[in-house]
């Protein structure tokens, strides 16, 4: 091992060896008097970003294979099971012994950035009395480390690596180089005797934009309270706010240079339009994200979604088949990536095309479980339990997706819930008022609009009623009861016979 050439020979022979195995092995001899955690490998070898046992354990078997070791035998590389691996071979050093640093390396030149999204949390900035504000300027970035990585999407620096960068006016361009992180996420904490402050701030380290920002203001005894808070609504901005730019991003590319993580993102920008255009583009580009990258999760279910989309809003005349597409892909996504939440969501979904609603809770109260700020999951469920008869929990878990992410694009989906919980409930005006809102909420299609219509005529409105009634089906003529009450199988026979008598009105 030539440490200085960076190169492994044997005799006069060189050994090819990945930079991330040559990284490990020179880890390894370093500290062969002692045992190397899983921890510091993925510290030293991956930079802290977040990686699968499965990735660690390819290396070293990779490492093994260039040193003529195996699992077996373990002569040179020990694993010590659920703790790490030693370096157990006799060395001979033929220059001055190495000592393991201590401190971080010097940053190198930039690697070229992974086309997944990356973020580093960066420790908060304290204002003011540092005795009352370094625990929170601590905890609170710990805290969204440790909630962010649970979005599959998103590489997540570990905590080791971005808490190094500390102090005002972190060098964004240093923590790219250093880190190889997309975005950065950096803060501030004030705390005075009557006031708490807290300013977050989310930048792209590619061009040193800030892509958002909040304030946050609240007791100096509530600072349980304003975590949770803070942490709920910096995830949901983050699921909002990187995929458009990522999005924005791809559309500046060639159509043929674009990696499998930008068709993907490009893909959903497309996806959330809910148009029939929108949504074949959409899934020519899951699919392209797919032929790039078979192995990839994310990719499959967006293509379940807009398979769904295609079923649920009649945008082929074969709904049966996009039907059976949509769960195709949802399993295959699934058999790549079972705990990624959008997988869960798409599998969830599913079973809504079956009518069969108690079939999808369990997989949408996983993808919860799998990110519990998940809004567009939230939101699923909500759907589920509403029309199972359920509209208080329904309605509570509605609102609560609304608060996690209120610029989502299916919030017209979820003012849509709100109208039909009430609806349930036999509460016709609170019905109409949201359904009015749906209604006019970016992306609502003519369901949507049949919600607000049904809504009005309930409450005693024809002439509204009406408005909405033509609208709805300006977008999709000869909408029927029988087309509603399909898309929303209500399991309440009082709720379902409201629907028809409104459509008997609107006829």
């Amino acid at each position: 091992m030539d440490a200085a050439a960076c190169e492994l020979r044997k005799g006069e022979a060189r050994v090819p060896l990945e930079p991330q195995v040559l990284a490990l092995l020179r880890l390894l001899i370093d500290n062969r008097h002692r045992l190397v955690s899983k921890d510091e490998i993925v510290e030293t070898v991956w930079n802290g970003r977040i990686v699968s046992e499965a990735a660690i354990s390819s290396r070293v078997k990779s490492l093994r294979q260039a040193l003529g070791d195996d699992g077996s035998t373990q002569s040179i590389v020990r694993t010590v099971p659920k703790l790490g691996f030693r370096f157990v071979a006799e060395v001979e050093a033929a220059g001055p012994e190495p000592t393991p640093a201590a401190s971080p390396a010097p940053p190198q030149e930039a690697a070229e950035p992974s086309s997944r999204p990356s973020i580093a949390v960066l420790p908060f900035e304290v204002l003011g009395d540092p005795q009352e504000a370094a625990g929170l300027a601590e905890a609170l970035p710990h805290d969204l480390i440790a909630e962010l990585s649970r979005l599959r999407w998103l590489f997540v620096i570990a905590r080791g690596s971005s808490f190094r960068f500390r102090g005002p006016d972190a060098d964004l361009a240093a923590v790219r180089t250093a880190l190889n992180a997309a975005y950065c996420l950096t803060g501030s904490v004030e705390v005075s005797a009557r006031v708490m402050q807290l300013t977050v701030e989310l930048a792209d380290t590619r061009d040193g934009g800030v892509v958002w920002s909040e304030r946050f203001r609240a007791a100096p005894d509530a600072v349980h309270e304003i975590r949770e808070r803070i942490v709920r609504q910096v995830i949901g901005a983050l699921e909002l706010q990187i995929p458009l730019i990522e999005a924005r991003r791809a559309r500046l590319a060639s159509p043929e240079n674009l990696d499998a993580w930008a068709a993907y993102h490009l893909g959903l920008s497309h996806m959330y339009r809910f148009t029939a255009e929108g949504t074949a583009r959409a899934a020519e580009l899951f699919g392209q994200a797919v032929a790039l990258e078979p192995g990839f999760a994310r990719a499959h279910a967006g293509l379940s979604f807009t398979h769904f989309q295609t079923a649920f809003l009649s945008f082929t005349d074969a709904p049966a088949w996009a039907a059976a597409q949509a769960q195709r892909s949802a399993e295959t996504s699934l058999e790549h990536d079972p705990l990624d939440p959008f997988c869960n969501l798409v599998m969830g979904r599913v079973f809504w095309l079956r009518r069969d609603l108690e079939a999808s809770l369990p997989w949408l109260e996983r993808a919860i479980g799998l990110n519990p700020n998940y809004a567009q999951a939230k939101y699923s469920k909500a759907w589920s339990e509403t029309l199972m008869g359920f509209g208080l929990e329904g309605r509570t878990g509605v609102d609560e997706a609304l608060r996690l992410s209120p610029l989502d694009p299916l919030a017209y989906g979820m003012l849509g819930v709100r109208a039909l919980s009430h609806l349930v409930l036999d509460e016709p005006e609170q019905a109409a008022q949201w359904g009015e809102r749906a209604a006019r909420a970016p992306g609502a299609h003519a369901l949507i609009h049949m919600i607000a219509a049904v809504g009005h005529s309930l409450a005693g409105d024809p002439a509204r009623a009406c408005r909405w009634a033509a609208s709805a089906r300006a977008r999709k003529p000869g909408l029927s009861a029988d087309d509603f009450l399909s898309a929303f199988p209500f399991h309440d026979a009082a709720a379902r016979r409201r629907v028809v008598e409104a459509f008997r009105s609107l006829a």
